[in-house]
């Protein structure tokens, strides 16, 4: 069965985006910097490693806001896989591409599931991150930590209840110190315990 998994970069003080962010400044105010660790996914190393696993997934599941304020990747987030969007309310205009808008988060997974087969699904979107993981349905989470601290924005884990969710570490990719300090990045993966 398909694994379910998060890929999201984050501050080291736990943000995703900068402030203000909406679909002019989908990252907020200096949120970009935390994707400067891309600008090294082609050079050998953690970071082109796990840039390629995630280009290696066969679905997409997406936060409607993540989703609009990447301008709806164009209808093709990667190498034309199926993009669920998990939202409230489905648009009156059809999506574009191989896009598929989902009100029930246990559905949404069930679809993204049978579509990837035996391969993993990419989440983005803090919101859909959450609903996902109230729910059960998310299986790890990957996370790319850059060190900076944003101070403000939107943070990963905010709306979740309190209660305690146990993770098992996987794996810890770190990239080697280069001279920009935000393309230098630790890549962790938790597998979800379920009770």
């Amino acid at each position: 069965m398909a694994v379910i998994r998060l890929y999201m970069t984050m501050s080291l003080d736990g943000y995703v985006t900068g402030p203000q962010d909406s679909p002019d400044t989908p990252m907020g105010i200096g949120g970009f910097r935390l994707f400067d660790w891309l600008d090294r996914r082609n050079a050998p190393g953690p970071s082109r490693q796990v840039y390629a696993e995630a280009q290696a997934t066969r679905a997409v599941i997406a936060g409607r806001r993540t989703y609009e304020h990447a301008d709806r990747w164009q209808g093709d987030h990667h190498d034309g896989v199926p993009i669920f969007v998990l939202t409230h309310n489905v648009p009156d205009d059809p999506p574009p591409g191989s896009v598929r808008y989902v009100t029930d988060v246990r559905e949404c997974a069930a679809q993204a599931r049978a579509a990837a087969g035996d391969n993993d699904v990419m989440v983005h979107g803090a919101g859909a991150a959450q609903a996902l993981l109230r729910a059960g349905q998310l299986d790890e989470l990957e996370l790319h930590l850059v060190p900076v601290l944003l101070g403000q924005g939107r943070r990963l884990f905010d709306d979740l209840p309190a209660e305690h969710i146990e993770l098992d570490p996987v794996r810890r990719l770190t990239t080697p110190q280069v001279e920009e300090p935000t393309q230098h990045v630790t890549h962790l993966r938790y597998r979800i315990r379920r009770p």
